[in-house]
């Protein structure tokens, strides 16, 4: 049966429009690889400390500090997005990877470690930060925050006590120092032998192993942590934090719960602050969030119940999207 002719010129507009079509989508997707930052290895020289850095993009800055055994790596996938809209800036923190590390326990102390952030924020021009920390990076922030709130517009933090609560919960909660025993182990002497036995075999095992069986580390993330991890002085830069801190629960020899080196009594936050917090994190226990409201004012809680203590890691997308209706909401969206 013979077409009729309008449904035949019909179809032959249809076929002609493909090719349209297609060099809009090869356009469109031209377009959003245009849009992806370039991330930028740089050094900032700070009163006799080095800090590696990496950054992207342009715009009102936001700064991302790593935890233990993390680097600047932690933070790639925000950079990448970030970078878009923002200056995004993720540093080694002192003692980590491609940074200074000094040997004295002495130059962990968190004063230092703040100021480490407070200079870095000078080097690169902006007087107002959006921070945001996680695990010991996330101690920082919370002490910044504290001692430097002029320099903050907004503050976030994920899976990291505030000090103050965390002595609370050390000092009374069975569960909280039963999960935080790691602790005094990352202080002993026999530390950096334990770690990096069988080519750092125990931290593989803890943290990548699972990411590679799930799918959010590949083989190329784990080779990027081996290498950070064998820096030379790395690891022991990172134990440092837990011994200038005394971080850990009550012992006979020390009866005193920790406040991971912060006089909790100077840790009021006054700026607007966002706590995201995977509930199934084992080392950091929910009770960590009860009375936070106390010393912080202006304070949203987001829990997900099915993150862990890697939930940077596990769910990028949704902490990425967090973030961005927290800045969006108080009243910063990016340049």
């Amino acid at each position: 049966m013979r077409r009729p002719r309008s449904s035949t010129v019909h179809m032959a507009r249809r076929l002609a429009a493909v090719p349209l079509v297609l060099a809009t989508l090869a356009s469109r997707e031209s377009a959003q690889k245009a849009e992806a930052p370039m991330l930028k290895d740089e050094y900032a020289d700070l009163a006799g400390i080095r800090l590696h850095y990496v950054t992207a993009g342009t715009g009102d800055l936001i700064l991302f500090l790593h935890g233990f055994p993390e680097f600047w790596y932690e933070w790639k996938n925000q950079l990448l997005d970030f970078g878009r809209d923002h200056q995004a800036v993720a540093p080694d923190l002192r003692g980590y990877n491609l940074s200074s590390k000094p040997t004295d326990v002495e130059q962990y102390d968190i004063k230092l470690l703040v100021e480490d952030v407070r200079a870095l924020a000078d080097h690169l021009r902006h007087r107002k930060v959006i921070l945001v920390g996680h695990d010991w990076g996330g101690v920082v922030a919370w002490a910044f925050a504290a001692a430097h709130p002029d320099y903050l517009s907004t503050l976030m933090v994920i899976n990291a006590p505030h000090p103050a609560v965390f002595q609370r919960e050390l000092a009374s909660n069975p569960k909280q120092q039963a999960a935080s025993m790691y602790m005094l182990l990352f202080r002993s002497p026999q530390a950096e032998q334990m770690l990096s036995d069988n080519n750092y075999s125990l931290l593989d095992q803890t943290i990548l192993a699972a990411g590679l069986k799930q799918g959010y580390f590949t083989e190329e993330d784990r080779q990027a942590y081996l290498r950070a991890w064998s820096q030379p002085g790395a690891l022991t830069g990172g134990l440092n934090y837990y011994r200038a801190a005394r971080a850990g629960p009550p012992t006979a020899d020390n009866p005193s719960a920790s406040g991971l080196g912060v006089d909790p009594a100077s840790l009021t936050v006054q700026v607007p602050t966002l706590v995201i917090w995977g509930e199934r994190d084992s080392y950091l226990l929910t009770g960590n969030l009860d009375g936070l409201d106390r010393f912080v004012p202006n304070l949203t809680i987001h829990r997900i119940p099915e993150g862990t203590h890697w939930l940077v890691h596990e769910k990028p997308a949704l902490v990425n999207s967090l973030i961005r209706d927290f800045i969006a909401g108080n009243g910063h969206s990016g340049s």
